[in-house]
């Protein structure tokens, strides 16, 4: 796991700096240049492109994951598993684009009341469909060869940047709505382009000396099951999409352009979750392809740990400022309407972040299609509570659909991870985090308002006597080996 902390730290550093880009870009630019509506347009578009592109995709994230290994061969290019690897998305294009064009109709219908301006632009999802499918592949490919950083720099930086260009060229009327979306479409093929010129330049794959007889009957028959598996399972992202599809439908762009201000501030309490479980994925590939479930667990436990401490954190300080940064942001009174919906998908995030890699032990194991009920019950849930939910309470409604069922679909899931492989990630370092949080969250009560001096002022002394609390607390508690590790070499000098 110490490697693992390591490969992860340029990753996690690159995701720190674009947070801290993305936040004037999103809490400044956007609600101030971008009326919530039209916000609310680009972000339904985005969605639906990435709940087609992730079936387009053909499983090739988990499959590709799972069956490198047999591939791996530097003298022969690794058996051109490139080629093989790049055919699926192709396929998946070939096969996913005529189908949401075929859908028009029913998808069209249920936007049509309260999200019109959504049927208008229906066909501009189809570019966004093709670039983000082989955007995905691409850095896929990267964590297959566990070459993170630079894929992560296009999406966390280079992205950025240009959707700044995109909001500023709209705000100072450059753009209209058309030349907005066009200008989306052109920003993601460019980081497409970036991270797929990086990605076939790493590794020893080749388009050349194709070869499947690397891969016994037995296995090809596995591998053909498993992609089917994970193909079906991908019908869990439609759990992410669906929160933001169900409120369009219900309430209206306005609405999404607010609650997708809330899916930001929740998206950065994972945010390291996405650099460790991508650093971490090979290492338990290749544990469960020995069957070697003692080191999955201890992965599991270690990266768990991890990703709770840094996600309770991220969280903590988040709404312990949240007041102040809707003071700051324009037009914020307006946002705000979303301030319990991101406290409520902010607890979601911290579920995911501790829970969530068991979901990649549990694909790379011969149990992979228990995924498929785990898949069905988060479906299942997330249509009945959002259903359910957001008529009585609107946004915070959706927000609480998606707490809960990701409380009930990984508790389930966890279940089904100790009967059958034996793993779990709990220690007492986990109650540990949370008994620090609490204690830093009564702590921040007695830290004196300068809200009205300053909303600036009030989060940086706010977040500074928090963050050193914790630093030194963890220390203290001797929350994790690896993290005082790191504290007493660069920190403290011991050992130099």
């Amino acid at each position: 796991m110490g490697i693992v902390i390591r490969q992860s730290l340029k990753s996690t550093f690159v995701n720190y700096i674009g947070v801290a880009m993305g936040i004037p870009i999103v809490f400044y630019i956007v609600p101030k240049y971008l009326e919530p509506q039209v916000y609310g347009l680009t972000q339904v578009i985005y969605q639906a492109a990435v709940l087609f592109a992730t079936f387009a995709l053909l499983g090739t994230g988990g499959s590709g994951m799972r069956y490198f290994p047999y591939f791996r061969d530097e003298k022969t290019g690794d058996h051109g598993f490139l080629y093989y690897f790049m055919m699926l998305p192709a396929i998946g294009c070939l096969i996913f684009v005529p189908l949401y064009i075929v859908m028009k109709p029913a998808i069209a219908d249920y936007f049509a009341t309260k999200s019109p301006e959504f049927v208008n632009y229906y066909y501009h999802v189809i570019p966004f469909i093709i670039i983000l499918c082989f955007w995905y592949w691409t850095e896929n490919y990267a964590n297959i060869n566990m070459r993170i950083a630079i894929p992560k720099t296009v999406r966390e930086i280079l992205m950025r940047l240009l959707m700044l260009g995109c909001y500023l060229a709209y705000g100072f009327g450059y753009l209209d709505v058309n030349g907005l979306i066009f200008s989306f479409a052109a920003s993601y093929a460019i980081c497409l382009l970036a991270t797929g010129s990086y990605a076939l330049s790493i590794g020893s794959s080749s388009f050349r000396h194709r070869d499947l007889s690397v891969l016994t009957p037995e296995v090809k028959r596995d591998f053909l099951n498993y992609t089917i598996i994970v193909m079906i399972g991908s019908l869990v992202n439609v759990v992410y999409q669906l929160d933001i599809f169900m409120i369009s439908g219900k309430k209206g762009l306005y609405d999404v352009g607010i609650y997708a201000m809330a899916i930001f501030f929740a998206n950065v309490v994972n945010m390291p979750a996405r650099s460790i479980t991508a650093i971490s994925a090979p290492g338990v590939a290749d544990a469960m392809k020995r069957n070697d479930t003692a080191e999955a667990s201890a992965l599991f436990k270690q990266v768990s740990l991890h990703q709770l401490m840094a996600g309770a954190i991220t969280l903590l300080i988040i709404w312990i400022n949240i007041d102040n940064i809707y003071s700051i942001m324009p037009n914020g009174d307006k946002y705000s309407a979303g301030k319990y919906a991101m406290l409520l998908l902010g607890f979601s995030q911290v579920v995911y972040c501790t829970l969530n890699f068991g979901g990649s032990i549990i694909s790379y194991s011969k149990y992979y299609y228990w995924t498929l009920f785990v898949t069905v019950l988060l479906i299942f849930l997330t249509i009945t509570t959002n259903n359910i939910f957001i008529p009585i309470w609107g946004l915070a409604g959706a927000a609480f659909a998606t707490l809960l069922t990701n409380v009930i679909s990984y508790s389930w899931q966890q279940i089904i991870i100790q009967f059958k492989i034996h793993a779990n990630p709990f220690t007492w370092a986990h109650l540990r985090i949370l008994l620090i949080i609490a204690i830093l969250y009564g702590l921040n009560f007695l830290i004196p308002s300068l809200l009205e001096v300053s909303p600036w002022l009030d989060i940086l002394v706010r977040t500074v006597t928090i963050g050193l609390g914790y630093v030194l607390l963890l220390y203290g508690f001797k929350v994790s080996v690896q993290v005082n590790g790191i504290i007493d070499y660069y920190i403290l000098r011991k050992g130099r």
